[in-house]
């Protein structure tokens, strides 16, 4: 398995050290001078030109490019064009908010997809399995700003059962914190949850196919025997990978989802960073999701490698 790991290490790398190109430059293909939106609306071209060098904005984009991953490298990602604090000490206030939403949001895609899922794979009639795959279109087609604004006009407007939107820890007051989280979390897990599915659904249908499946069927075991202990085992691998893959579109997902709620994370300073320009900050927010995102790549392959051993004799 180390040999394993070690192999599939240099490639990730080598992403993510190419990703840092576009980290770098999508921010500054993007109109605007943070110069000026720190100067102020009143300030000369004197003094922006004074606050572009200050910011080190007034060298060429490739040594701006270097020195940074060079500092980056070293866990240094520099101060806030804006607020002027550690972009790191900004980044780790709303991380642990971020991750828990996307945690909630992970476990509620599971529990909803895996018996989902193995519904339309058991579905013997063809009215059910085209209800359950409808339901599956809607939960992936319909995008989380609409699946919001429909979640708060029925828990919050209608119902009242839940908060609008806003944040409070769970940690400080479980209930209310759980009360804030809900919606967001449903919001956020829906389109997860359908694609898992889809793909628990498919791998099982390969598995059911296969000739050891029929000859256990023919050996009289029950179906509730085969599918816990032959078809799952088996049909679990594929949706291991895609879920890791989900957890990185969990956290993209989360921007949107954040500001549709006021949750207090990551998404919400992105988009304010975004707004005003804050390069190092933004730079930072984009690297750690794509850190994040090809470590989970390269922990569910490991996974799916523990459970099929084949994978590790096919690389």
């Amino acid at each position: 398995m180390l040999r394993y790991v070690l192999r599939r290490l240099p490639s990730a790398v080598i992403v993510l050290l190419l990703a840092t190109i576009p980290v770098f430059a999508v921010l500054r293909l993007a109109p605007g001078d943070p110069a000026a939106t720190v100067a102020g609306p009143d300030a000369g071209p004197e003094v922006i030109a004074s606050v572009r060098h200050d910011m080190g904005l007034d060298r060429s984009l490739t040594a701006q490019y270097f020195s940074w991953l060079g500092d980056a490298l070293q866990g240094d990602f520099a101060t806030s064009f804006v607020s002027k604090a550690p972009v790191s000490d900004l980044v780790m206030r709303g991380l642990g908010n971020t991750g828990t939403l996307t945690l909630c949001a992970l476990l509620l895609a599971v529990l909803i997809a895996f018996p989902l899922g193995l519904a339309q794979a058991l579905a013997r009639t063809g009215r059910l399995r085209s209800l359950l795959s409808g339901l599956n279109v809607v939960m992936l087609s319909v995008p989380p700003y609409v699946t919001g604004v429909v979640l708060v006009l029925i828990f919050s407007v209608g119902l009242r059962l839940l908060p609008p939107g806003g944040y409070v820890s769970v940690f400080d007051d479980p209930v209310a914190g759980f009360q804030f989280l809900l919606l967001p979390a449903i919001c956020l897990a829906l389109p997860a949850a359908a694609v898992l599915a889809r793909f628990l659904t498919a791998s099982l249908q390969r598995v059911f196919q296969e000739e050891h499946y029929f000859a256990s069927r023919m050996r009289g075991l029950s179906a509730k025997r085969l599918v816990l202990r032959h078809g799952l085992p088996n049909a679990v691998g594929p949706v291991v990978t895609v879920l890791g893959i989900q957890i990185g579109h969990l956290l993209g997902g989360a921007v949107i989802v954040e500001s549709i709620f006021a949750w207090a994370g990551l998404g919400q300073t992105l988009v304010t960073a975004a707004s005003a320009r804050d390069y190092p900050l933004v730079q930072a927010l984009l690297l750690l999701a794509v850190t994040v995102f090809i470590a989970l790549q390269l922990l569910s392959d490991v996974v799916y490698a523990v459970i099929d051993p084949r994978v590790r004799e096919r690389t």
